[in-house]
């Protein structure tokens, strides 16, 4: 009997961290963080050369875990089935240039980490030169992609309905065979995965239009209500940050728009000029 009284006191346990969307571990010694990733999402995560899954965000994530003493497990996703694995708990967190934009009451975010834009892709030869061009042509989208809720918001939607057609792709390399092929005119897409996915094809052949047809974030994304799990990973990002080494990743993966540590930059520059505008004060009050 008690045996099996410790059996439903575990079940129960068990229950209740599914329940609460918290990571219930077995043991201090075998923790593990789970995150889900597009897997041809570069550079942010995708299969390097060697069959190894890396980028920018899974890199990030592999420091963090080493810190910890953690076990990082890599879980490939298809990306509109996102909110599934995180509800389900297939997955801990969503690491892969997510976007916060229109989706900050959906998950528990982390702050910030990266600036982004999102912006049209097209033939180098194609006649295309800004977004009004785009009138009458076919457009292809990652499927359940920031691109796509973004050429849906109110903002862009009136340009978006004079487009022919509008297509999700399951990735940006259809994505890219259809240009190639002519099936398609442009491609909505992160901007730092359109300068990646242009360095890995034929130079000269393609252009990212001047003009982006949306700002936003990036961060980290939890299961709603999982704090703790976020307020861990993230003092870690920070320490790795503070250390120098996330950095050391924007150089490797050629990453723009960081924005760790801005909050910081700007309280250093109000400081300085209220600094300066006391001194000011004080050099007027002696001169009188």
């Amino acid at each position: 009997m008690k045996k099996r009284a410790v059996a439903v006191m575990m079940a129960a346990v068990m229950t209740l961290g599914m329940v609460s969307g918290v990571t219930v571990y077995a043991d201090a010694e075998s923790k593990t963080l789970t995150v889900g990733f597009d897997a041809e999402y570069p550079p942010y995560g995708f299969k390097d050369k060697n069959g190894e899954y890396v980028g920018f965000d899974l890199d990030t994530a592999q420091l963090v875990c080493d810190n910890l003493g953690w076990e990082l497990i890599k879980n490939p996703i298809n990306w509109d089935s996102k909110d599934m694995e995180l509800n389900s708990g297939n997955i801990d967190c969503i690491w892969n240039g997510f976007t916060i934009n229109g989706r900050e009451d959906d998950y528990t975010w982390s702050d910030p980490y990266l600036n982004n834009e999102q912006v049209m892709v097209v033939a180098a030869d194609s006649g295309i030169e800004k977004l009004a061009d785009l009138a009458g042509k076919n457009v292809v989208v990652q499927a359940a992609s920031a691109a796509l809720e973004a050429l849906g918001n109110d903002e862009n939607k009136e340009w978006a309905d004079s487009f022919a057609s509008l297509t999700e792709n399951p990735d940006y390399n259809t994505a890219f065979m259809n240009i190639d092929s002519g099936a398609a005119d442009a491609v909505a897409v992160d901007i730092g995965v359109a300068k990646y996915q242009i360095a890995q094809r034929e130079e000269g052949k393609y252009i990212i239009l001047d003009e982006p047809f949306q700002s936003e974030q990036y961060a980290i994304g939890f299961k709603k209500g999982n704090e703790e799990l976020k307020d861990i990973v993230w003092a870690e990002v920070m320490k790795l940050y503070e250390a120098g080494e996330i950095d050391k990743l924007v150089e490797k993966y050629d990453v723009a728009g960081l924005c760790l540590g801005d909050e910081e930059a700007d309280a250093a520059e109000t400081d300085a000029a209220a600094d300066e505008e006391a001194n000011a004060a004080d050099t007027e009050a002696d001169a009188e």
